[in-house]
């Protein structure tokens, strides 16, 4: 791989791991707005959601010629509802979404646990975009050497 395809390649890598935090910020700051959501259009409480990140694969030839395929960075591939999120019964009977018993049926949304992936999500997003920063910082400074 040459010296420029590889400067390229981790600016690409760094670009997609911004992508990737951006939609992980995104689903838990509408997991807090929603913590107390008892009913959504799809009937019941809202249910927690995750991002799932998969591989970003690209094809690539390795010195011998051979076509392969290598990690090129991390996409959120899927926004899904937690499957390990049930939801909190607490007796509210004045509640107007209680049920027969008083009972009404809130998100198992964790705000606590929400704010600790939060920090961790910024902080990955930050350290992307200072890689992006770093290439941007090297870019300049090969043009500045070419002139």
């Amino acid at each position: 791989m040459g010296g420029l395809d590889g400067f390229f390649r981790g600016m690409r890598i760094a670009s997609t791991g911004l992508n990737a935090e951006r939609t992980r910020i995104d689903t838990i700051a509408e997991n807090i707005a929603n913590a107390r959501t008892t009913r959504t259009e799809e009937g019941g409480p809202y249910r927690r959601k995750v991002v799932i990140f998969e591989p970003l694969l690209m094809n690539a030839v390795d010195a011998h010629g051979r076509k392969r395929e290598e990690v090129g960075g991390v996409i959120a591939a899927r926004v899904v509802p937690d499957p390990t999120a049930k939801p909190q019964y607490i007796r509210e009977p004045g509640h107007p979404d209680a049920d027969e018993n008083g009972m009404v049926a809130y998100p198992s949304v964790n705000t606590v646990l929400e704010m600790s992936d939060l920090i961790t999500a910024m902080r990955a997003y930050e350290a992307n975009l200072k890689a992006q920063e770093s290439f941007m910082r090297m870019a300049e400074r090969a043009l500045r050497i070419l002139n």
